[in-house]
């Protein structure tokens, strides 16, 4: 990847992984419930779920890119009006609200880990997300492997670290939740919408 689409790729990555979805919530939820320490289970087991979906993401887009030239210009378009899409849906999404924990039983690390794995491979919509992500920033006059290890490596990374802040600042998000989460969807779901705009145009 050149230096310049490598940089927008990871500035992308943290905007994205800050974006609420079920595994950023269930990583709040086990951080306050169970301590940042012992939630680091569930970060792994989600982490390992997203590459897999990664991995199943870039298997069809490098298939596709193989029978068809044009591919490329086809799922750029296509994934930018996904990520509108999600950004209109996120932006009218209601604030997450945390559970209280009082009545909750320990989990144990290996559920903690299946809960994240399983949380992340479930979600159909996951897989259509990196469908629509991740050409955005395919050069395809290059080889195509060192391009999908180089993002699924970064987007992981970007994902377990937000992920474990999130855990360790569970405690001081859940309130913030609550005042601010309305205005914090609106402002994750305009970043979904102005990179549907602005990345299939991005050269």
């Amino acid at each position: 990847m050149a230096s310049h689409t490598l940089l927008l790729y990871l500035v992308a990555a943290f905007g994205l992984s800050l974006t609420p979805g079920p595994n950023s919530l269930l990583v709040l939820t086990h951080g306050a419930l169970h301590g940042q320490r012992r939630t680091w289970f569930t970060v792994w087991g989600g982490a390992l779920g997203f590459l897999l979906l990664i991995a199943l993401s870039m298997a069809g887009i490098g298939a596709l890119l193989k029978a068809s030239a044009h591919a490329l210009i086809v799922l750029k378009l296509i994934g930018g009006a996904y990520l509108i899409w999600l950004g209109i849906q996120l932006w009218r999404a209601p604030p997450v609200v945390l559970e209280d924990g009082s009545e909750h039983a320990p989990l144990t690390g290996r559920a903690m880990f299946r809960q994240g794995l399983l949380t992340a491979i479930s979600n159909p919509k996951a897989l259509l997300f990196y469908g629509a992500f991740l050409p955005q920033f395919i050069d395809a006059s290059r080889e195509l492997m060192p391009q999908f290890l180089t993002m699924a490596t970064i987007f992981v990374a970007v994902e377990v670290l937000i992920e474990w802040l999130l855990a360790l600042l569970a405690h001081h998000i859940r309130p913030w939740l609550r005042r601010a989460g309305r205005r914090f969807n609106q402002t994750c779901g305009g970043l979904f919408m102005a990179m549907g705009i602005a990345l299939p145009m991005t050269r």
